[in-house]
């Protein structure tokens, strides 16, 4: 029956041949309310009544409200741009779905209807230069120009195609999550409303011109965004439109400036987003995204079902700037569900939807699951918690201990009163269960909660705090009655909020479709907290570890078998100021009522505990394994925008995903998995590399042992000797020496993003600073600089490459031309003081020798090298900052020729993204003197303006396309080692145009960005295919503006013509 039906499909008029996809699409401007329905839908009050909802959306004199002018991309039927096709309501304000498959062509008739130019430029496919749609100074000539604005009133068309080289892989779902977007200054294009999803997939998916997906019933696409109506075109236009006394508004102001961050899903806020209806048992595909800023850093999490994400089982969903996630889900638990990001100000700020499955009949009542029933009992507890109990590391007067752990006049100290989750022997709760020695880690964690798929979980929850309380689960099922959290779901139950002195018990199954999948580890992490209130509960100290494992993986103790040690580490900074127990600990500490204690930011931050399990400064008591113990590492995250952890184990690597690792990445309400066996014995840091988080305590030591029968290690066979000379030396640094391509890119006449970071003018210093960097030399005598030919001129200001196979050893020579102490510690490597490398004065010569064991090497699902960083100790952050960092690439045996250079690949570039806080820099006062005009006493180091021009969003030390070296030819294997380092806001998604990648993560997975937090460091493979000279950035609004950009030129083939 399908043979006649087809043809006719194939004859409707937009389909222009076989494979040719038409799209009419129209920008204009229109009248954007992020809540149409005048109300907070989640806690189901008028806007007016309720106070988060109306610091965002109330209307007043200088405030604009809930209605902004925007530009979006609308669809047509045909080029008289007169009937727009209609789309789903939950898009937002989100353009429509471009879908394609491999082989397809796209044409986009682009027409704009709006008051300034605009273009649409797309990430995933494959474009010439002419259909880019992206504005910058790329060396193309003028008539490729054309697509990069397209003024009011005018028409182009850009033609985009899917070749086999930008297929999803055989691991990747069949539909690959992609967007696209407006690029002349796209951080305020897509501010203003132009962004909209794309999708690209197998051959076969889609169905003739309805482009309906075959393979699923239902798709979502959602965009988590803070839309910065600050960074928009239109800001004046909705200043003059919306507030009632224009004249009083001072854009500069930090309240008008939040009440414009609409926290939003698809341009809805506070479950203002229309319907997501889907039915039990659909097979439904989530796309998600996420855009923006620094503070875009957002964990999608649906509650009541589960997701699989890259062949992973989760809840939740880590989104970033231009993040790109595909997930399944097959939802079937019936009821209105809360679908939120978990961040603390998110959640504040009405970042949640609603999504309803219904049970359309589908599927009978589900079989009761066979396995154990497991009950346990917790209380919430009130008790007097101690962050820094050893008062360890409190000996310096000024040291930075101090402005946390110490108590004075208006300064609480290491000391708060929390409410901590403890469990209980049966259900009188009158008495606690004895810790084990294995546990006394826990800290502030409540106790771990584990189970195998097919078990039931019966939790008698007992508050015997001051507050409502609850308990509520990721990573399990349950239904309605047992959610513990309240919102406006159209039903009342007794869980969601536990009343001082009373219990309620929750039921937790686990059925095999929220269990792991066959890619995840045996037990997977998860989490449970108080939902009573999100924010207060969890800041309060109630959150606790929770384990699903597959069946037969516990033996009779619960003890994972095969595992040895088992350790539960949360990293979080508890924000004491948002604790319910706020107001108890200033009357008990300070003494003094509430009202009469300056709340300064000096109070605020030392009331931020960056701690794991609750200790800071290497007080986490309990961390003790035995030299070859299989280690199993439970990681859990919490909190806010500014809970973006590297979690480092220095002395060991781990394996994540059969990935090699010495750090892993955790975000609110996100978990990671991961497998050591130490080789190394001694005492280690374990810590978060986010620089600001590492200066403020959080870190921690774990002891290996070489215990009782063990027999002593044999020695390590190794196969090679390599050395290295590498000095540190002072020079004077160029972030920009030349200006020309900025101006061009940014050519507006008044004032430049760039002039902040590059003019020495008003007592900037400009972009030249004094710096210390690695070089190597030829020999041990230092006289000969070893020349970086064209393989090392993208480098900049990193040290040498430095690179080894398993099973060699490196000789580190390292002599300190520099005017003060340095020193070379490396990530991944078995060093022979470890984290502790010695110090080397200025003029010595110290040797390192560093062991590559199978351990530092690939993985068994990584590629043929891994990336690793060196850089120096004696001050970790000041060090870095003042530039002593480089890659080091460790590769298997046999991989790489004499020179060190990959056999299997043409070409290797090493990116450091960086933000290099010269403020930081142990040379900043030399800088002040030297390059600011005029009088340098009189400059305010602290001054708002002067400290953010010394953060130089650098990429290898250089802004705005001044990297030279990144040149490569058409069809050639490129290796991108990507590292990052940093403080909080190195958070950065690098994009590069034009060409797509593979991206490893225990399968091969195609994508065009990359995520980089401070102490990760991924490879990506590339087979180049597309002429040109393109832009590669990272995809960070205030980060493309700074400068964070630059140019990679693909050559076409000997004897091809670039046209092509």
């Amino acid at each position: 029956a399908m043979g006649p039906l087809w043809w006719l499909l194939l004859c409707v008029p937009a389909l222009a041949g076989a494979g040719s996809r038409v799209y009419y699409v129209g920008i204009h401007e229109v009248q954007w309310n992020y809540a149409p329905s005048g109300r907070n839908v989640l806690a189901n009050r008028s806007i007016a009544q309720n106070r988060q909802a109306s610091a965002f959306l109330q209307p007043g004199k200088d405030r604009v409200g809930s209605t902004y002018k925007k530009s979006v991309y609308k669809q047509y039927t045909d080029s008289t741009y007169t009937t727009e096709i209609p789309k789903p309501g939950w898009l937002g304000f989100l353009g429509p779905v471009i879908r394609a498959e491999v082989g397809d062509t796209i044409k986009v008739h682009l027409k704009n209807f709006a008051g300034r130019p605009y273009t649409i430029h797309p990430h995933g496919v494959f474009y010439e230069k002419d259909s880019e749609g992206s504005l910058y100074p790329d060396m193309s000539p003028q008539d490729q120009k054309k697509d990069d604005a397209v003024f009011p009133g005018r028409n182009y068309t850009y033609t985009w195609t899917v070749p086999e080289d930008h297929s999803p892989t055989a691991d990747d779902p069949n539909c690959l999550t992609w967007i696209y977007h407006s690029h002349i200054d796209a951080p305020r294009d897509i501010a203003s409303g132009l962004i909209g999803p794309l999708l690209t997939c197998k051959k076969g998916i889609l169905t003739g011109s309805s482009q309906r997906r075959q393979d699923v019933d239902v798709d979502f696409f959602l965009m988590f965004s803070v839309v910065d109506e600050n960074l928009s075109w239109y800001l004046d236009e909705n200043i003059a439109s919306f507030c009632t006394d224009p004249g009083s508004v001072d854009k500069e102001d930090e309240e008008f400036q939040e009440s414009n961050k609409m926290h939003a899903i698809n341009g809805y806020v506070f479950g203002n987003l229309p319907e997501l209806t889907m039915c039990a048992g659909d097979d439904v595909s989530w796309h998600l995204f996420g855009m923006g800023n620094e503070i875009d850093v957002h964990t999608a999490y649906f509650h009541g079902e589960v997701l699989s994400i890259r062949g992973h089982r989760t809840d939740v969903a880590s989104l970033f700037p231009a993040t790109f996630v595909t997930a399944a889900m097959i939802p079937s638990n019936p009821g209105r569900w809360l679908l939120s990001c978990q961040v603390n100000d998110h959640i504040q700020a009405g970042m949640g939807a609603l999504y309803e499955v219904r049970p359309c009949s589908r599927q009978g009542p589900a079989a009761a699951p066979a396995g154990r029933l497991r009950r346990f009992y917790i209380a919430a507890k009130e008790l007097q918690w101690d962050y820094g109990p050893a008062g360890q590391q409190l000996g310096a007067a000024a040291s930075p201990a101090e402005q946390y752990l110490k108590r004075s006049l208006y300064r609480i100290g290491g000391v708060y009163w929390k409410a901590k989750y403890v469990e209980y022997t049966d259900e009188s709760f009158r008495e606690e269960k004895q810790q084990s020695e294995e546990e006394k880690h826990l800290g502030i964690l409540g106790p771990v909660i584990k189970a195998e798929v097919g078990d039931t979980i019966l939790v008698t929850f007992f508050n015997k705090a001051s507050w409502p309380f609850s308990i509520q689960p990721h990573g399990v099922s349950y239904g309605k009655a047992w959610e513990g959290m309240w919102y406006h779901d159209g039903l009342l139950q007794n869980g969601v909020s536990v009343a001082p002195l009373h219990n309620f018990t929750y039921r937790w199954t686990v059925p095999g479709h929220v269990g792991p999948t066959s890619s995840d580890p045996p037990c997977l992490t998860w989490l449970y907290s108080s939902a009573a209130n999100p924010v207060r509960d969890s800041s309060s100290g109630l959150v606790g570890p929770l384990l699903i494992c597959k069946p037969g993986t516990l033996d009779d103790n619960n003890k994972q078998k095969g595992i040895d040690k088992e350790f539960y580490l949360l990293f979080n900074v508890f924000d004491e100021n948002l604790s319910w127990y706020l107001n108890a600990n200033i009357k008990y500490y300070l003494r003094v009522e509430e009202t009469s204690v300056k709340k300064d930011d000096g109070f605020e931050e030392s009331n931020r505990m960056h701690a794991i399990n609750g200790f800071m400064f290497g007080n986490l008591p309990g961390l003790d394994v035995c030299e070859g113990d299989k280690v199993s590492w439970h990681l859990l995250g919490l909190g806010s925008e500014a809970d973006v952890h590297g979690a480092v184990f220095q002395g060991n690597t781990l394996q994540m995903n059969g990935m090699r690792r010495d750090s892993a990445n955790v975000f609110p309400h996100t978990f990671a998995t991961a497998f050591m066996q130490p080789d190394n014995s001694g005492t280690f840091e374990l810590y978060c590399q986010t620089s600001n988080h590492y200066q403020s305590g959080m870190r921690a030591q774990y002891r290996v042992s070489r215990c009782g029968g063990a027999p002593a290690a044999a020695p390590r066979a190794y196969a090679a000797v390599r050395t290295f000379y590498v000095a540190a030396e002072e020079l004077q640094w160029d972030y920009a020496p030349e200006r020309a391509w900025e101006r061009q890119r940014h050519n507006r006449s008044a004032h430049s993003y760039a002039d902040v970071f590059l003019t020495n003018e008003n007592g900037l210093l400009g972009s030249r600073y004094q710096k210390a960097v690695y070089r190597e030399y030829t020999d041990g005598t230092f006289q000969t600089r070893k020349a970086r030919t064209g393989g090392d001129e993208h480098l900049g200001i990193l040290g040498p490459f430095l690179w080894a196979e398993v099973g060699d050893i490196l000789n580190i020579v390292f002599k300190n031309n520099a005017s003060r102490p340095y020193s070379i510690h490396a990530h991944g490597v078995l060093e022979q003081h470890t984290g502790h490398p010695q110090v080397a004065n200025p003029g010595d010569i110290v040797t390192y020798i560093w062991e590559v064991p199978e351990r530092s090497g690939p993985g068994p699902n990584d590629s043929a090298c891994v990336p690793w960083i060196y850089y120096s100790t004696v001050d970790p952050v000041k060090d870095v900052y003042s530039g002593l960092v480089g890659p080091l690439k460790v590769c298997r045996r046999g991989a790489l020729r004499p020179d060190g250079t990959r056999r299997d690949v043409k070409r290797e570039f090493a990116l450091l993204f960086l933000v290099f806080d010269e403020n930081q820099s142990w040379y900043l006062e030399k800088n002040v003197e030297r390059y600011s005009k005029g009088t340098h006493k009189e400059i305010n180091l602290l001054d708002e303006k002067f400290v953010e021009s010394n953060k130089m969003h650098a990429i290898n030390g250089r802004l705005y396309a001044n990297l030279p070296g990144l040149t490569m030819y058409q069809g050639e294997w490129v290796n991108w080692y990507l590292l990052g380092m940093g403080q909080e806001i190195d958070i950065h998604t690098v994009h590069f145009h034009a060409e797509t990648f593979i991206y490893k993560n225990g399968k091969s997975y195609r994508a065009d960005v990359v995520d980089l937090f401070p102490g990760t460091f991924e490879m990506v493979e590339m087979l180049v295919g597309n002429p040109g000279t393109w832009l590669l950035h990272c995809h960070v609004s205030d980060h493309i503006h700074a400068g964070m950009e630059i140019l990679f030129t693909v050559l076409p083939r000997a004897g091809r013509e670039l046209s092509l």
